[in-house]
């Protein structure tokens, strides 16, 4: 049977049995954590492995039972080694970066260097910018004890909102570009991302002026000396990684802007972006090698670098990649029946979906479905940008912004959500996180809307 046919004739119960594995897994990395009597058998991997393999197992096998569409595994899989690829080798990378000297956790230091951040992920991307420059901060503020809130806007600024501005910056933006959205389109969306990240350093700087002033008197005593006695200044050990961190944005160019098309005329598109997947992780693979193997043991020292988090991040986004099959097969087929017509709209049912789903696919639905609306083809999102750059600003936007919602709403959250813990910092947990983001994002999302997408 056809599976879009199948997902689309599909009642409403039904679909929710189809999405059960995926809201599962949400609900267990929720809460398992914080029950006393399962949370020490959820921290082993081996524990975490087994429940995320069985409810992916569960996804594929609700996806594969009715419609056969093995091969739809296959890519999704794929792509999920691309990903995991891109972030062990970023990860391995930017833990043989280390800065240290005169920067020490004070507000405005602190404000600054998110700012820096936002800056930075749309040319690193927010996975890149987010691994090189977390440990730096964490260090800058290893002294003051309520530091929790500056990991959560270094997600909110560094691992989202800052990257909308190149197709570098995040996933759902690159898939733009290779659907022909040209590179420096995006750049119009300069005014939404300003005045985001404005609204955000704000709050931050007020709430952690807040807190600074709540520290005890020794605490900031020491951070001002500690500034004032650095024989340095700001100071970079493990240049040669920069050359390894080219070489991965390089993959990512190659990949894009000569492999892949340079396939698809002969081989077609399906295997094109099979091989260029391909090339991808066995190039960022051996990048993360080099690195690793050349890398002073001493720097890795200096930033307490282990292999747990990009292991945990691996095993939970195993089982989310295969939970969520049918849930997206789902939002493909009746992505149509929404009947979106308005920015506004756009923005805000793409940034819901893209809060918990991968905003990667999550951005492509809402954008075929714009531009099915538009009589434009798919694969022609240039045509889109064109005719209705609201539309494709809005599910740009919601894509990348909200993908700050929730820990797994982009790659990069759940990274630093663990390195903090790694480094001792007590994160919020998962719904406590979406407080955070409920109270503080989405108040800056409707304002958003009503200046630009209303």
């Amino acid at each position: 049977m056809d599976s879009t046919a199948y997902w689309r004739q599909m009642s409403f119960g039904f679909s929710l049995v189809n999405c059960l594995p995926f809201i599962l897994l949400l609900f267990f990395i929720a809460v398992l954590p914080f029950v006393p009597a399962i949370s020490q058998w959820w921290e082993k991997f081996t524990n975490k492995f087994y429940l995320t393999a069985a409810l992916a197992g569960a996804g594929i096998w609700l996806y594969v039972g009715p419609t056969g569409d093995v091969a739809k595994i296959g890519e999704t899989f794929l792509e999920y080694a691309a990903f995991l690829a891109l972030l062990g080798a970023l990860f391995v990378v930017s833990g043989g970066i280390h800065i240290s000297g005169a920067f020490a956790g004070l507000p405005y230091i602190n404000t600054l260097f998110l700012g820096l951040g936002g800056f930075l992920a749309s040319i690193l991307g927010t996975t890149g910018a987010s691994m090189i420059l977390i440990r730096p901060l964490l260090r800058a503020n290893r002294l003051r004890k309520y530091k929790a809130h500056i990991v959560i806007f270094f997600i909110f600024i560094v691992s989202n909102c800052g990257g909308v501005l190149s197709p570098l910056g995040d996933p759902p933006l690159y898939l733009g570009f290779l659907r022909g959205v040209h590179f420096f389109w995006t750049l119009r969306l300069i005014p939404e991302w300003a005045l985001t990240l404005l609204i955000l350093l704000f709050i931050f700087h007020i709430i952690d002026d807040l807190i600074f002033d709540k520290e005890e008197m020794n605490m900031r005593t020491s951070l001002i000396q500690e500034i004032g006695l650095s024989q340095k200044a700001v100071h970079v050990e493990g240049w040669w990684n920069v050359f390894y961190l080219s070489g991965i944005l390089l993959t990512v160019l190659i990949s894009g802007y000569w492999l892949e098309p340079a396939l698809r005329g002969s081989w077609g598109e399906e295997k094109a972006q099979i091989f260029s997947k391909l090339f991808q992780i066995v190039a960022m693979t051996i990048l993360a090698f080099l690195s690793y193997k050349t890398t002073n043991r001493k720097i890795h020292f200096d930033n307490q670098f282990t292999f747990g988090p990009i292991v945990e991040v691996g095993i939970l986004f195993f089982g989310i990649f295969g939970s969520m099959i049918p849930t997206l097969a789902l939002l493909a087929a009746k992505g149509k029946d929404l009947a979106l017509n308005h920015p506004w709209e756009y923005f805000w049912m793409s940034g819901a979906l893209s809060s918990f789903l991968d905003n990667a696919p999550t951005y492509l639905s809402f954008a075929t479905l714009a531009a099915g609306q538009n009589g434009i083809s798919p694969m022609h999102l240039n045509e889109l940008a064109a005719q209705s750059p609201a539309l494709l600003a809005a599910v740009s936007c919601g894509s990348v912004f909200m993908g700050a919602n929730s820990y797994i709403g982009n790659g990069p959250n759940f990274m630093v959500k663990a390195i903090a813990e790694y480094s001792g910092v007590e994160m919020p947990s998962f719904g406590a996180y979406m407080l955070w983001s409920g109270a503080i994002l989405i108040p800056t999302f409707i304002l958003v809307t009503f200046v630009f997408f209303g």
